[in-house]
């Protein structure tokens, strides 16, 4: 049994249908790569933290930085997923989402790795604050770029299910 279709009505159910998405997909994208203020505050914890080792503090002082500086990362992740307006499905996120969080703890374990050597090797004064600096740099300049790349996928494989 087939049921006559008119072209102009199945079109407009199409569109109103689609816009809606469309305006779901700049949301996202929008909250993606919009929001610097999170990586930064990250950025300016992470410095504060290496930073502060430098100071050579005792093993129980040592602790007691870390738990602060967990616990700070934290706080700011769950007020920064409490502000955003738009909750994805789990379903959205798919590998090129884990992207972003792997590379930047790659780049930046690097980063502090590498950057602690070379201080150690020159014998260079402030060696920690010089560290902390460049480990810093090298997480804002990683996180901006995969977190755009990541986005763009969510459009690609929401827009593929249609």
């Amino acid at each position: 049994m087939s049921t006559p279709v008119d072209a102009e009505r199945a079109w407009a159910d199409l569109q109103r249908i689609r816009v809606p998405q469309e305006r779901v997909y700049d949301e996202m994208e929008r909250h993606a790569f919009g929001g610097d203020g999170a990586a930064y505050t990250t950025a300016a914890i992470m410095w504060v933290f290496l930073a502060s080792l430098g100071l050579k503090p005792p093993e129980w002082a040592f602790y007691l930085i870390l738990v602060a500086y967990v616990g700070v990362l934290l706080t700011l992740a769950v007020v920064s997923s409490r502000k955003t307006r738009l909750r994805a499905h789990r379903s959205v996120y798919n590998w090129r989402s884990c992207i972003p969080f792997f590379a930047g703890a790659l780049v930046t374990g690097g980063a502090i790795l590498s950057s602690g050597r070379l201080v150690e090797w020159l014998h260079l004064p402030l060696g920690s604050v010089i560290q902390a600096t460049v480990s810093a740099g090298a997480f804002v300049l990683v996180m901006r770029p995969a977190n755009r790349w990541a986005a763009g996928s969510v459009r690609g494989r929401l827009g593929a299910q249609r």
